[in-house]
């Protein structure tokens, strides 16, 4: 790993403890949590107090693919009674697949 990488993901490190730092997921309002992989979009509501994840949905990189896993997340979360969720993006930048699954999830029914 050369150097313009190793200082992308401290980056991203330091964004995502300074986002998790304020956000918290309760029973009531989990958190909506983004993950990016090469391959795959991960989704999951998360309850930080009992340390337990309620949902979670997985889709193939892609932006139509996020908006329908964020669409299916929220599908999960209304048949387990959640209508909000505070969203956690990871310390990604909130655009493109970050987005879409936001976007998606906000039209399947949740509210941020």
């Amino acid at each position: 790993m050369d150097k313009r990488q190793q200082k992308k993901i401290e980056r991203r490190s330091k964004i995502r403890r300074r986002i998790r730092s304020t956000i918290k997921g309760t029973a009531e309002r989990p958190r909506l949590s983004v993950f990016k992989s090469n391959k795959y979009t991960y989704l999951q509501l998360v309850n930080d107090l009992d340390g337990v994840t309620l949902a979670a949905s997985k889709a193939e990189t892609g932006v139509d693919n996020a908006k329908e896993a964020g669409s299916e997340i929220a599908k999960l979360a209304q048949d387990k009674g959640i209508n909000k969720v505070v969203f956690d993006r990871s310390g990604y930048k909130y655009h493109g697949i970050v987005k879409a699954a936001a976007e998606g999830a906000r039209d399947g029914g949740l509210d941020f």
